[in-house]
Order: C-alpha cells, then structure tokens, then sequence
C-alpha cells in the first residue's frame, strides 16, 4: 500500500512502459475490430442490394461497439501520456476532424439508408457508407504514420503511403470477417477480393519499410534489427496462412491469419516508436509519462476494468458468432 500511494517511485518500476504497451494494445485491437468494418464497407461498393442487405446484418450489432476501443486509446494515452495527447490532438487537429467526419459518413450512411425507400435517397447514403469506410482507415493510418514519424504535416509521402497500406490492411480483416459470417457466391466473391488485397498489402508493406528507410536515416537502426525482421517475417507467413486457409474453405483460420496480420503491424508502430512517444516533441516515454502516484492509481483502475472490458467484447462477438442473413435488419 505504501509503494501504491507514493509520489517518489511506481508501484513496478516498469509501469510507464507498461502504459505504452496499453496505448499501443488499445490501438491494435481498434484496428483489428473496427478494421473488419472498414474492409466490409469497402466491400459494400461491389454489393447487390440482397447481398448490401446481409453485410448489413453481419456489420450491425458490432460497430459502435467496436469504436469503444478509439476511445479507450484516447483514454489510456490522457490518463498515462497527458502532455502527448495535447500534442498530437493540437498537431494534428484538423485531421483528427477529418477522421471524426468520415467515421460519421459511415454511420450515418449504414442507418439513415434504411430511412426512406426511394432509390436516389438508398443510393447516396451507400455512398457516403463507402467513402467513410475507405477515407476512415486512410486517415487513421495518416494519423498514425504523422504521430510515429514526427511529421508535422499529414501531407508527407510517408503518411500517406501508411494510409494506403491501412486501407489494405482493412479489406483483407473485413474479407476474413464476411468469410465466417456470409456464405455461398458472397463468400466466395469476398475471399476472392480477400486474397487479392492480401498480395496488396504484403507489397504495401514492404513499400512502406522502403519509404521509411529512404526518407528517415535516424529509423535504420530500428528498420535493420532483428526485431523488424521477425515483423517482416511474422507478416508473410500470416499473409500465406490467410491465403491459403481461404482456398481451402477453412474460414475461421483464415479470420485469424488476418487478425496476425493486424497484430504484426501494430507491433511494427510499435517498435519503430519505442523508446520515443511524442518524437515531434523529442518525448521518451518516461519524459512524458505522469508522477508515480496518479500512474499507481489509474493502474488498479485499469486492472479492474480491462478484463470486464475484454470479457464483454469476448461474449459480444461469441453472442454474434451465427452468420448474417438478409431477414436481420440493421436495427
């Protein structure tokens, strides 16, 4: 109890690196589950009605829930970064709106599609469901890379080439996800695309490690070391399990070969982060990490409510398991 209320040490002496590992966690499993949403609103634009109809389905109990996990990420960065947090939301604040606005196209456009019947009103709002879940998993991406990279502007090569890589990366989850959750010709049709925007992202990937080594030199050291090869390695061997667990028709390895996917790139942030967390502001996370007694608090928080948390989306999506079909209604 002693070490707990203390203001002179943490409670363990590798709390602020713990609290990196939860920033850099949350962010990963928000790019996993929400990512699975994102690739099925890509999908959406190749959709029939009937078909729009069971992606919709499959889409619905899920999304707002799986946005809880931005906001943990935001959460978890104020609560063990504060002087981070105000400076990537100042930095980059108008792209942080950006992104607000393109999650809103794609939650407006899924529900307010099913308000009126008239073609020209379904057709816009699928349209603005599309645009939210392509430019969503771009700009976060962008976001990402400016964050990680120090960039000041969204606008250098580097972000954006992440961003593309992201939007790879979430038609890949959102083809692995529709392969349990549809069946028949969609499922084979989304496999299909699937297995075609996995080959994408393996080139994207390697595309954005040549990018980086190219335009940041202080990176080399992180790009050569055996931690980023395993990445790499990690990388193409859940990319051939995903393909090869596609032909084969066994779906759920496939969902999780995607989910590797996933996994190796947040750990790839990750690493090229650490020790840094606001490299902008030339910020280590022990810089900027708070004083050991607020930190020492905010962790039994942390440690009480994770598992309800992780517990609650386990039951959701074992809850949601079935496949979609067209007589569920979004609602």
């Amino acid at each position: 109890m002693t070490e707990i209320l203390s203001d002179s040490s943490y409670m363990i002496e590798s709390l602020p690196e713990v609290w990196f590992g939860l920033v850099v966690f949350a962010l990963g499993v928000y790019l996993l589950l929400d990512g699975f949403d994102f690739g099925l609103g890509i999908l959406f634009a190749e959709a029939d009605e009937s078909d729009r109809e069971v992606l919709l389905a499959a889409f619905g109990p899920l999304w707002k829930a799986n946005e809880v996990w931005l906001v943990l990420f935001g959460t978890v960065l104020f609560a063990g970064f504060p002087a981070v947090y105000a400076n990537i939301l100042s930095r980059h604040y108008l792209l942080v709106f950006a992104i607000l606005l393109a999650l809103s196209l794609r939650g407006l456009g899924s529900k307010l599609r099913e308000e009126r019947d008239d073609e020209e009103w379904v057709r816009f709002w699928d349209a603005c469901f599309v645009a939210g879940s392509i430019a969503s998993p771009f700009l976060l991406g962008v976001f990402v890379a400016s964050w990680v990279l120090g960039e000041a502007s969204a606008l250098a090569i580097a972000p954006l080439v992440v961003g593309v890589t992201v939007v790879a990366l979430s038609i890949v989850l959102g083809a692995a996800f529709l392969g349990v959750k549809t069946r028949g010709e969609l499922r084979d049709h989304v496999t299909r695309r699937g297995r075609q925007a996995t080959g994408i992202y393996v080139g994207l990937f390697v595309l954005t490690a040549i990018t980086l080594f190219v335009q940041y030199p202080g990176l080399h050291t992180v790009l050569l070391s055996a931690s980023t090869a395993a990445i790499v390695v990690a990388t193409v061997v859940f990319s051939i399990a995903t393909v090869f667990a596609a032909f084969r028709e066994r779906y759920h390895a496939a969902f999780l070969g995607a989910a590797g996917l996933a996994a190796a790139f947040v750990v790839f942030v990750g690493t090229l982060l650490y020790p840094a967390i606001d490299p902008a502001a030339g910020l280590s996370v022990r810089d900027a990490v708070v004083s050991p007694l607020p930190l020492n608090m905010t962790t039994i928080f942390a440690a009480i409510f994770m598992p309800i948390i992780v517990g609650y989306f386990l039951f959701l999506y074992s809850l949601f398991s079935g496949p979609a079909t067209p007589e569920q209604s979004y609602g």
